[in-house]
C-alpha cells in the first residue's frame, strides 16, 4: 500500500508540474508567463499564512486545499529558476533528499552526518543539538553568533522565538519555568513604570522587552507563539463580531460611554459562553 501511494504522489506531481509547464509555455496564460520569483514572494508567503491557519483551524478539507496552493507556489517559483538556467527541481528536491538524511545520521547510517553523532540521539533536545552541529562542521554553516542564522526577514515576533529558541538552545537559560515568568512579571513591571514616566519611546522600548521575554517563555513552554496568536486573533475576530452584530440588530451605538460600554461587555460574555 505503501509503494502505491508513492506512485501516486509521483504521478500527481507529474500532472502538477505539466500543467505549470504548460502556463508559463508560449501558449499558456499571459499572467502566468508574467511572474518572476521576485513577484511571487508575496503569494508564496500568503499562501502558506493560509495553510497554517487551515491546520490551527483543524480543518483537513480546508487544509489540503491550502497546502495544495503552497506546493503550487513552490513550484512555480523553482520552475521559474530552472527556466532560467539556475537550477532544475529536481536538484533542489535531491539537495534537500541529501540534507534529510546527513542531518539524520541516527536513522541512515550512510549520513555524512555521523562525524557528529555523539552518543544515541534518542530525544528531541538531542536530536536539535545534533542537527546545528551538523550545520556548522559538516555543512560549513558556522556563523560568529548562533543568532545570525535567523533570517532578517522574519517577522519580529517570530524572530524573537527564533532568537530566544536558539540562545536557550545553547544554555543561556533560566533553570525553570518559573524564572522565566518571573522575567515576564519583570518586564511588565517594567512597562508600568515606563507608562507612568510618560516617556513614550521608553515605553516602546520596555513593551519589546516585554513581548521578547513572553516569546522565550513560549521557547520553555512549547508553544509556537505565531499560532498562539493566530488563535487569539481568530477567537477576537469571532467575539467582536457577534458584539457589533447583536449590538446593531437592537439599535444601540457603539461608543465610549458607560450603558454602551456596559451592553458591550454583556455581549462580550454572551458570546464567550456560546463558544466563540
Amino acid at each position: 500500500m505503501e509503494n502505491q501511494e508513492i506512485d501516486k504522489t509521483v504521478e500527481a506531481y507529474r500532472r502538477l508540474l505539466e500543467v505549470i509547464i504548460t502556463l508559463r509555455g508560449e501558449k499558456g496564460c499571459p499572467w502566468d508567463r508574467e511572474q518572476t520569483p521576485l513577484s511571487m514572494r508575496g503569494d508564496l508567503v500568503e499562501e502558506t499564512f493560509e495553510a497554517v491557519d487551515a491546520i490551527s483551524s483543524q480543518d483537513p478539507e480546508h487544509a489540503k486545499e491550502e497546502l495544495g496552493d503552497v506546493l503550487l507556489n513552490d513550484t512555480m517559483i523553482s520552475y521559474m529558476y530552472q527556466q532560467q538556467g539556475d537550477f532544475t527541481i529536481a536538484e533542489s528536491i535531491n539537495e534537500l533528499s541529501d540534507k534529510l538524511i546527513r542531518r539524520h545520521p541516527h536513522v541512515f547510517k550512510e549520513s555524512s552526518g555521523a562525524v557528529e553523532a555523539q552518543g544515541t540521539a534518542d530525544t528531541s533536545d538531542k536530536v536539535l543539538s545534533q542537527w546545528e552541529r551538523i550545520k556548522q562542521n559538516v555543512e560549513g554553516r558556522k556563523t560568529e553568533s548562533v543568532l545570525d542564522s535567523v533570517p532578517e526577514g522574519f517577522p519580529p515576533l517570530l524572530k524573537a522565538y527564533k532568537y530566544a529558541k536558539k540562545a536557550i538552545k545553547k544554555g543561556f537559560d533560566w533553570p525553570d519555568n518559573a524564572g522565566c515568568r518571573a522575567k515576564v512579571e519583570e518586564e511588565w513591571g517594567e512597562v508600568c513604570e515606563a507608562e507612568a514616566e510618560g516617556n513614550q519611546m521608553h515605553l516602546e522600548e520596555e513593551i519589546g522587552d516585554l513581548f521578547f521575554s513572553i516569546a522565550a517563555y513560549c521557547v520553555r513552554t512549547g508553544v509556537n507563539p505565531e499560532n498562539a496568536l493566530l488563535r487569539a486573533n481568530r477567537k477576537f475576530y469571532d467575539r467582536f463580531s457577534y458584539v457589533e452584530k447583536k449590538m446593531d440588530e437592537n439599535n444601540w451605538p457603539m461608543e465610549k460611554t458607560g450603558e454602551s460600554m456596559e451592553r458591550m461587555g454583556k455581549l462580550w460574555k454572551e458570546a464567550k459562553a456560546n463558544g466563540k
